[in-house]
């Protein structure tokens, strides 16, 4: 890769602003976006958080307390009801195994963390680094499908998710917020200037790309 990270960061940043991702109030409601924007994009799950926030407020216990049909009725713009409300009560039937208490949990160790997480049914590699960065803020990348496609126009190819994930390491002096923001800034930039054939249009990255 012609570049480091560090100075991918950079670049992205200049060019394209901070993003403020992941929007959410809550830590709840940043587990039930996570995984409710698995294979859809971001209007849909907007949809679907509307209205479980005006049924349950992302109240924990109200939310395990709805019927499996109800929950999936509220969740249904989001596409994969079924499997995708499945993982939501996974994930909060563990939270509720540790009374809730993101500090207790927070002193795991992340990989210790990671394994946890996908342990849970529906919980797959990209989201669980999700919450690792998102709710627990640990410094983690995520190699999702925009990621992997910008890597691989920058000369870092990969086969799939945990391929390019141990290929990356973040700089050292990468802090939670860089990891969020990076992510953000990452899939920004996959929106705007790549599919699923590689690079579309004139970038600000073109002179380091291989391709």
């Amino acid at each position: 890769m012609k570049l480091t990270i560090q100075k991918l960061y950079d670049e992205l940043y200049d060019n394209l602003g901070p993003q403020g991702w992941w929007p959410a109030e809550d830590k709840i409601e940043i587990i039930i976006g996570a995984i409710l924007v698995q294979n859809t994009n971001w209007r849909n799950v907007e949809l679907s958080l509307a209205q479980l926030r005006e049924a349950t407020q992302f109240d924990p216990e109200q939310i395990l307390n709805l019927s499996e049909a109800a929950l999936q009725t509220l969740i249904r713009p989001s596409g994969f009801y079924k499997n995708k409300g499945r993982a939501i009560i996974s994930v909060l039937e563990w939270l509720q195994q540790h009374q809730y208490d993101f500090k207790a949990i927070d002193k795991m160790y992340t990989r210790e963390l990671r394994n946890e997480l996908l342990k849970l049914r529906g919980i797959g590699f990209e989201t669980a680094d999700v919450l690792l960065v998102y709710v627990f803020e640990r410094v983690v990348f995520i190699a999702d499908t925009y990621t992997r496609r910008l890597f691989t126009a920058l000369g870092v190819p990969s086969k799939d998710y945990m391929d390019l994930y141990n290929k990356v390491t973040l700089p050292e002096d990468f802090t939670a917020l860089h990891a969020q923001e990076f992510h953000g800034l990452l899939d920004e930039f996959g929106k705007l200037y790549m599919t699923s054939k590689g690079v579309k249009g004139q970038t600000f990255l073109d002179e380091y790309f291989v391709l």
